[in-house]
């Protein structure tokens, strides 16, 4: 399944992947993180030193992501040359994920009794989780979403040491990619710690893998991939705050696991389980409070202004309809039937499925980005949900088939969604703001936020802002410049050293009316007025705007 749809994929794409440009904004700063690295970078330099003020912007990423892809470039340049070994390794290595991704949505159902088949068909029409997997798709959410399934895996059928490693050690690789998937990563721990409780001896086993597994992963990764932004002051990455907060919360597993070999009692497992998780997540949080509000530093202008449109951190309620629809229903439709189904089979595995579609859903419904993985979740059930209609005919079963199809859903969006305007189609992209500014100088360009990562990856510039909430003082600066008067924003560029300004015509939705306010930079080169200190370089009449600064007036005494 998935070199058949890999292949239509990358036949579909094929054009965008031979110029590598990759799907989102993401994909394409992994890949100028990827090449930094191999160009020369420090493993454990993950700062990009072109993106925002000087000295650069320590990234929360983590080099994890970036092993398999790099693995993969180094391989193949010698046999394809630098560009198409790139080009190969973006396209394979979303791939391999994705196979990954439709092995273990087969495997949890096969354990809860049901199609693996039918399962892997579910998992390879998931919308909106199978937009993570086509090539090009290098950024961490794919990596998040495997090793996520691999920790249901583990939780799900009979407790075993093994399992209970794979479980830790998914936690902690999960961990180190990023805090994304933190409420996924409680809800494994939480079934973990609830089936020692109740499943005997194949529980302790289960927890004592559980425990060992974290402490000794969190203390292995602590050397292999403590980064330059290891003492930033934030929980937003792997950084010295997560991870002392991280082991402080392993700490309950071990001593659960210890309490384990003494007692079977679940009563006294009962006390263990309350007492020592209590005081194991009331230390972490003490210890890292802002592990609580991860992106709580956000600065509120771009809070406002950026992160509000992010569509990933919109809750469900707030898309348009059709998106919603798209974004939610696989996830909505597939939470009723698991809880008809762990209603029905009573099944410890049944409810630890549930709980973690019913904690992926809640993340839903507060920030889209959780839709993947509830979608994912909700295979299991959703192919339990088939099983049961087939006895009941062919019209029960094709209700059934599209019912559980996430594909369906987003169809369904479509069709409710209000078709794109001729203008917005014809907007300017970052790719084409790219395409005027790569032949110049190197020089610090000020640009639209979703420009950043595109003009790093094609071009030799600098870039003042990008798409990244720690880079909260290069965003704030060219907000300041496009929404300043002229003779301001003209200071303000000089004092950042600004070489270019690039922007689109229609740009600036969000700041409403003030986009066309002729008083302001913005407004003034929307309108085609080009104050003196600038000086257009792309032709009259573009839609992609493109501009570099004059040399400042001498000033002549006599």
């Amino acid at each position: 399944m998935a070199l058949l749809m890999g292949i239509a994929w990358t036949v579909r794409d094929r054009v965008a992947l031979g110029a590598l440009r990759l799907p989102d904004t993401d994909d394409l700063m992994r890949l100028q993180q990827i090449r930094d690295w191999l160009g020369g970078q420090a493993f454990t330099d993950l700062a990009q030193h072109r993106l925002g003020p000087a000295p650069g912007l320590q990234m929360h990423w983590s080099r994890l992501a970036d092993l398999v892809p790099a693995a993969l470039i180094l391989t193949l340049t010698p046999l394809l040359g630098v560009h198409a070994a790139t080009v190969a390794a973006v396209v394979v290595s979303p791939l391999l994920l994705f196979a990954a991704m439709l092995i273990l949505v087969a495997a949890i159902a096969r354990r809860l009794g049901q199609s693996g088949i039918v399962a892997v068909v579910l998992g390879a029409l998931a919308f909106p989780a199978i937009t993570l997997f086509p090539p090009g798709r290098i950024d961490h959410h794919a990596l998040q979403i495997v090793l996520v399934l691999a920790l249901l895996h583990a939780c799900v059928g009979r407790g075993t040491l093994r399992q209970g490693a794979v479980a830790g050690m998914a936690t902690v690789l999960s961990l180190v990619v990023g805090m994304e998937t933190a409420p996924l990563l409680a809800a494994g721990g939480a079934a973990i710690a609830l089936r020692w409780r109740l499943d005997g001896a194949a529980g302790q086993a289960r927890m004592a893998g559980y425990a060992t597994a974290l402490l000794l992963g969190l203390s292995a990764a602590a050397v292999l991939f403590r980064s330059s932004g290891w003492n930033v002051a934030a929980c937003d990455g792997f950084t010295a705050i997560l991870w002392r907060a991280a082991m402080l919360v392993a700490l309950a597993p071990a001593a659960m696991a210890v309490a384990g070999f003494a007692t079977v009692s679940v009563a006294a497992r009962t006390a263990v389980l309350i007492a020592t998780g209590g005081l194991a997540l009331a230390g972490a949080a003490l210890s890292g409070p802002s592990c609580l509000h991860p992106y709580g530093q956000v600065d509120p202008l771009l809070a406002r202004l950026w992160l509000a449109h992010v569509h990933e951190a919109q809750p469900l309620a707030a898309l348009p309809l059709g998106r919603a629809v798209a974004a939610g229903g696989m996830a909505l439709v597939g939470l009723a039937a698991g809880v008809w189904f762990a209603w029905r089979t009573r099944t410890a595995s049944a409810w630890v499925v549930l709980g973690f579609q019913a904690v992926a859903v809640a993340v839903t419904l507060v920030q889209v980005r959780g839709a993947p993985l509830a979608a994912l979740t909700a295979v299991p059930a959703l192919a339990a949900m088939i099983g049961a209609a087939r006895p009941r005919g062919p019209l029960a079963l094709v209700v059934a088939w599209l019912a559980a199809s996430g594909i369906a859903y987003a169809s369904l969006g479509d069709a409710l969604a209000p078709a794109a305007s001729a203008a917005a189609a014809s907007s300017c992209t970052p790719a084409a703001a790219a395409a005027r500014l790569a032949a110049l100088p190197p020089g610090l360009v000020a640009a639209p936020i979703d420009f950043g990562p595109m003009l790093l990856a094609t071009t030799r510039h600098r870039v003042l802002a990008g798409p990244y909430h720690r880079d909260t003082q290069g965003n704030r600066a060219m907000y300041d410049l496009f929404l300043s008067p002229s003779t301001q924003a003209e200071s303000l560029a000089r004092r950042w050293g600004v070489d270019y300004i690039a922007l689109c015509k229609d740009g600036f939705a969000e700041v409403g009316e003030r986009a066309r306010d002729r008083q302001l930079l913005v407004g003034s080169l929307k309108a085609g007025q080009v104050p003196p200190w600038l000086r257009q370089i792309s032709p009259a009449g573009s839609s992609t705007r493109v501009y570099t600064l004059t040399q400042p007036a001498r000033r002549t005494t006599q």
